[in-house]
């Protein structure tokens, strides 16, 4: 009776997320502002009517791009290559977000997103580490990407519904910029949700942004640790902030324990999956932390999910080091400024200034 009760609640969360993504536009600014080709997106989104029809469409694409990556290679055009295999693995990625318990189809795709993302960082020219640190004796999987002469480390953490795999251009951006890039699937994320089987309780969180800033520290001696979070990814990295380990951190859009938000019905839904049981939010509340560290608030005066009062009200909450920025035509995570966040924020983590400007 529970495994139907468990297939039946599967089906119907895939079909809301099926209707929300055919009908809305907006559900897809994430996915294209982390790399998805809108070329892509256009010739296969009337067919999202089924689940089978998503699974085929995204892991042919991606099949597609593997292919094109793999000629590139041969061709010695290893730059064009690498960022192929990476899209590729972006629409793996696609594929396995779809479904949202941990079975062996979900965990199928997402190795198949992984084995992409190796062939993109074995032709590389910046070295890659995949690391794990532990939360609560379990495993938390890694990607660490490490430039020549490196001026810093930055730690990308990333929104509960993101793995780490599917923020490459924000790898990209700041290991251009010269800074070590830290990235780990927490609890229930990515592979450390579908390798681990590890749901996410908030106090395994807040054990986990900690030892993710301990493995910097002691990995990195004497490298300046900053933190760069969206959306729940923000919130943390606003708890990660208060860790006398951190020089500075970066918090685009961050979410808010707030119970008059309403979020979309598919995503409470896939959340679910990802929570321990009786575990009803996921978000660190603002009210008790001690903050000793800058911080720089991003915020789009667009978004549905995040009031400008509730944004208003942490930065009054931060210490005399702090910065709100507001962009009067984002929604939340200010998709389509990411890169240009990412390049300012790359600019003040190497300022040696406390407060400058972004």
């Amino acid at each position: 009776m529970q495994s139907n009760n468990i297939l039946t609640r599967e089906i119907s969360t895939i079909d809301k997320t099926l209707l929300i993504a055919k009908l809305m536009d907006g559900f897809w600014d994430r996915w294209l502002a982390h790399g998805l080709v809108r070329e892509d997106l256009t010739q296969v989104r009337s067919s999202f009517v089924t689940k089978e029809a998503w699974l085929k469409s995204w892991s042919e694409l991606a099949a597609q791009k593997m292919a094109d990556a793999n000629n590139l290679k041969l061709r010695n055009d290893k730059k064009g290559a690498e960022i192929i295999y990476r899209i590729a693995g972006l629409y793996y990625q696609l594929t396995q977000w779809l479904i949202p318990e941990n079975n062996e189809e979900k965990q199928q795709w997402l190795h198949s997103s992984l084995q992409s993302f190796s062939a993109a960082d074995q032709i590389s020219g910046i070295g890659t580490r995949y690391e794990t640190i532990e939360v609560n004796d379990k495993t938390c999987y890694g990607r660490i990407r490490i430039p020549s002469d490196p001026k810093g480390v930055v730690i990308i953490i990333n929104p509960l519904d993101s793995a780490k795999e599917e923020l490459f251009t924000y790898e990209m951006d700041f290991v251009d910029s010269g800074f070590i890039t830290v990235s780990f699937d927490g609890p229930g994320q990515g592979q450390t949700f579908t390798d681990e089987g590890f749901k996410a309780t908030k106090d395994d969180w807040k054990q986990f942004v900690d030892n993710v800033i301990n493995y910097a520290h002691s990995s990195f001696t004497g490298l300046p640790i900053h933190l760069f979070g969206t959306s729940s990814g923000a919130s943390w990295a606003i708890y990660g902030s208060c860790n006398a380990k951190v020089s500075k951190t970066v918090s685009v859009s961050p979410a808010f324990l707030d119970d008059s938000i309403r979020l979309p019905d598919y995503f409470l839904e896939r959340t679910s999956y990802v929570l321990e049981k009786g575990e009803i939010g996921l978000l660190p509340s603002f009210e008790n932390l001690t903050f000793r560290n800058p911080v720089y608030l991003i915020h789009g005066k667009k978004d549905v999910m995040v009031p400008d009062s509730k944004i208003y009200g942490l930065f009054d909450q931060l210490p005399v080091e702090k910065t709100l920025i507001e962009y009067e035509d984002e929604g939340h995570c200010c998709n389509y400024k990411l890169p240009e966040i990412r390049q300012k924020a790359a600019g003040w983590f190497d300022n040696k200034g406390e407060n400058n400007e972004l």
